[in-house]
């Protein structure tokens, strides 16, 4: 398991807005593309058309689940692209390291889970 690059973050902050684009990293774009599996722009994207997908927040020490943060799709959603903004009380929590994984739900109710996690790194308001 290894992670995304980290993500730098501020306490009680409603932004940075985060931006994704779902690939799936066994499978290349087209025939004509080598996969390389440490190069996304080889990976095939994911059509995300009928999807919820879900940000799961939680401390790196810690089991517990601090918010699950619904994402927004990006039209047209064939391009695998949505994006995070962060509730209003979602970055309330103390400095620290925090990790994060992306849950895709299709409309039968089938679950896939982003292997890599997300790292963030949240410090203290002046």
């Amino acid at each position: 398991m290894a992670y995304f690059e980290t993500i730098n973050l501020v306490q009680g902050d409603t932004k940075p807005q985060i931006n994704f684009t779902i690939r799936d990293s066994a499978t290349a774009v087209n025939n004509s593309t080598v996969l390389d599996e440490d190069d996304p722009s080889t990976w095939k994207i994911i059509d995300i058309t009928g999807y919820s997908i879900e940000l799961k927040f939680k401390e790196m020490s810690s089991a517990a689940v601090l918010s699950t943060i619904n994402l927004s799709p990006v039209a047209p959603t064939t391009d695998g692209k949505c994006y995070l903004n962060w509730p209003a009380d979602a970055l309330d929590v103390p400095a620290g390291i925090y990790e994060g994984e992306l849950q895709l739900t299709d409309g039968s109710g089938k679950v896939q889970t982003v292997y890599d996690k997300l790292k963030f790194k949240v410090r203290e308001q002046f």
